[in-house]
């Protein structure tokens, strides 16, 4: 039999527990390890006396069982009940509460402390806790509450799919995306999650598809991911086209190619910026008919004006007839926007040059003090600026 040292009373073994909770902030358990850094006694060993009915205590007890019933700490190996109308009355005051009815993941239960969301799920899948078993929270809310279970959605048809995006182009007069929002009419439903189904064949669909293969297929609609390529000569030869009938070389805002169903030049000039559709980048539609067609493009005093800004911005200086290639410009240099200037060319009405239209438009000072600033310009037109950097230059 165990010395008189080694007895245990019920009273010791709460002292020691109210002790470490008192300095841990947790009550103990059988694995907690030594009671104190002074003893050699574990609980452990006192767990297995409660249940064994040695060192004086009675048994058929346990560390948990004990300060369950005597400090009101949470056993979870004799968890209360559950019945399904108690967690029902805990969702609909958290959906009262948050305006969201509550999944696995929502956390801790207010109306029960110690208990979570989770623990309820496990009980309604597992049948513990009085619980029948075979459920889960999200079917318990879809059944009772009518709350969508994402585990569980209604099944679609192509059909259907196509009636609702038929009724989406009616009113809006575009055809649906993934990234469309809501289905409108239809609660709980969106465009991203038809997406899903159709690509992964979910929710009796095939799968290996999407909104914008199934209306292409369906309706005709243009596929942007699926768009046929091009060339450069079939590019060179709808230009010629466009030409010919309107005498103008087409460009990026020209709309719609003629005769082309579903194909804009801008389209095109995206293409041949960024390498798609089997182009290989890097150009753009005025780019390639400068190179294939000499097409050189009219000048605007507000264009020469936003690429002078551009420079100045980039560099802190304003450019000038001999500072080079004009970033953003197809091929052009400031040498030939000064002599477009002054002779007339390209558009621009002549008289003027680089530096004139610098001084009346952005007050451009030169280092000569001999230059007018924009004050001295007499008219509109900008004449005496003009005649004065003339003469300079």
């Amino acid at each position: 039999m165990a010395g008189p040292r080694n007895q245990l009373t019920i009273q010791r073994i709460l002292a020691w527990a109210d002790a470490h909770h008192r300095r841990t902030g947790k009550w103990p358990h059988q694995h907690t390890g030594p009671i104190d850094a002074s003893s050699k006694e574990t609980w452990l060993a006192v767990d297995s006396a409660l249940r064994q009915g040695c060192r004086g205590l009675r048994g058929g007890s346990s560390l948990a069982r004990l300060l369950a019933q005597k400090r009101g700490v949470r056993n979870i190996a004799a968890l209360p009940p559950l019945t399904i109308p108690r967690i029902l009355a805990w969702a609909d005051a958290h959906h009262q509460r948050t305006g969201k009815w509550p999944n696995q993941h929502t956390g801790s239960i207010d109306a029960s402390p110690g208990d979570t969301w989770l623990a309820v799920d496990w009980a309604l899948r597992e049948g513990r806790r009085g619980l029948r078993g075979d459920s889960s929270l999200a079917r318990l809310l879809a059944q009772k509450r009518g709350v969508r279970n994402r585990l569980a959605l209604p099944p679609l048809t192509i059909t259907q799919v196509l009636a609702w995006a038929d009724r989406y182009h009616a009113k809006k007069g575009r055809w649906p995306a993934a990234n469309s929002g809501p289905v409108e009419g239809v609660p709980d439903e969106s465009w991203s999650s038809i997406e899903a189904a159709l690509r992964q064949g979910h929710r009796g669909l095939p799968g290996g598809s999407s909104i914008a293969r199934l209306l292409a297929e369906k309706r005709g609609v243009r596929n942007r991911a699926a768009s046929p390529r091009l060339t450069i000569p079939q590019v060179l030869a709808w230009a010629d086209a466009c030409h010919a009938k309107t005498g103008r070389w087409p460009t990026l805002d020209s709309g719609p190619v003629e005769g082309v169903p579903d194909e804009k030049w801008s389209n095109i000039n995206s293409a041949l910026q960024q390498g798609h559709r089997g182009l290989p980048g890097g150009s753009s539609i005025a780019r390639l008919l400068a190179e294939r067609r000499g097409v050189v493009r009219a000048l605007t005093v507000g264009q020469i004006l936003a690429w002078a800004d551009a420079h100045h911005k980039r560099t802190g200086k304003w450019p000038k007839m001999n500072s080079g290639p004009v970033v953003g410009a197809t091929k052009g240099t400031w040498y030939g926007i000064d002599a477009a200037l002054r002779r007339g060319t390209r558009g621009l009405p002549g008289g003027s040059s680089l530096c004139a239209l610098l001084i009346e438009h952005r007050g451009y000072r030169p280092l000569h003090s001999r230059y007018p600033s924009t004050k001295d310009v007499a008219t509109p037109s900008g004449r005496v600026a003009r005649a004065a950097a003339k003469s300079l230059e």
